[in-house]
């Protein structure tokens, strides 16, 4: 049994992965502004401060704690919340942990498929190609460099490049529910994905096997915005127009953060699974239907 500190524990991904972990006997403790269960403590980064019960004889962090991508538009204040949300939260931890020469055995964080730069090309993306250019390729990478600093402390690293991640209840999945489902843009741009069960999986391998590095956590099966909305209609019975969302449309709604709508590419999850890890949910007409 390891003692693991999740932060964003009680978003989307924290709530269902402290779920899998309590079920596989670990205990699972959350970091909060706001707590309240018995497994919740108090931090506020804006104060330096941790509650310091939280950090008793952990083993592992897992840092999921982020503002939302796509939540809001995309200003200067706003994108400066999506960085220093990530990062100087990392940060804390990293002070924290240094402070009191606590010895982890793993600091696990998540970080973005976008890493690579929101851009549509027939490149398909491994591990070791460069961050993009981009506004969502600062963000990974500032997000990972903030975990990498955990290895100068000799703490095994373990950071998971994650795609659109498909739950039952929240997440992008309610939103593209739309009564008429359509593609958006140009309906040809790829969309990274992955089961949210397949997702805490990755997680839970990280605490429980020898699974460091950096990896893209996406299914193997590529989609279009097209493709993958023609699958989504079908799952959830809803009829489907070919005719896609004009892009000049969803600039004007939603400016600079339309770019995540309307451009992608494919990654690779080639490295994750040459590492043992097996997807439950491979195929996206699958992992809609069990959704």
């Amino acid at each position: 049994m390891a003692k693991i500190l999740i932060t964003g524990g009680t978003g989307l991904v924290g709530t269902k992965l402290t779920q899998f972990l309590t079920e596989r006997n670990h205990e699972a403790r959350i970091l909060s502004r706001n707590p309240e269960g018995k497994n919740e403590f108090k931090w506020d980064v804006s104060k330096n401060y941790i509650d310091e019960k939280a950090l008793e004889n952990i083993d592992y962090v897992i840092h999921l704690a982020g503002a939302g991508i796509a939540d809001k538009r995309w200003t200067d204040e706003r994108k400066k919340i999506i960085i220093d949300s990530r990062v100087e939260t990392a940060n804390l931890l990293f002070n924290k942990i240094k402070e009191k020469n606590i010895v982890l055995k793993g600091f696990i964080s998540a970080s973005g498929s976008n890493y690579y730069g929101a851009k549509t090309t027939n490149k398909i993306f491994k591990e070791t190609d460069t961050a993009g250019n981009d506004f969502l390729g600062e963000v990974c990478l500032k997000w990972e460099a903030a975990a990498n600093q955990f290895s100068t402390l000799n703490i095994p690293v373990t950071i998971l490049r994650t795609g659109v991640v498909l739950s039952e209840k929240g997440g992008a999945l309610d939103r593209m529910k739309t009564p008429i489902v359509t593609p958006l843009g140009s309906g040809q741009q790829y969309m990274s994905w992955i089961h949210i069960n397949d997702l805490c999986a990755a997680y839970i391998k990280a605490v429980e096997d020898d699974f460091s590095g950096v990896y893209n956590a996406v299914a193997p099966e590529f989609h279009t915005s097209k493709t993958f909305s023609k699958t989504l209609a079908k799952a959830i019975k809803r009829p489907y127009l070919p005719i896609a969302v004009p892009g000049f449309l969803l600039t004007l709604i939603f400016g600079e953060l339309a770019v995540i709508l309307l451009e992608g590419s494919r990654l690779s999850s080639n490295k994750i699974q040459e590492n043992n890890f097996h997807f439950k949910y491979a195929n996206l007409k699958e992992a809609l239907e069990n959704l």
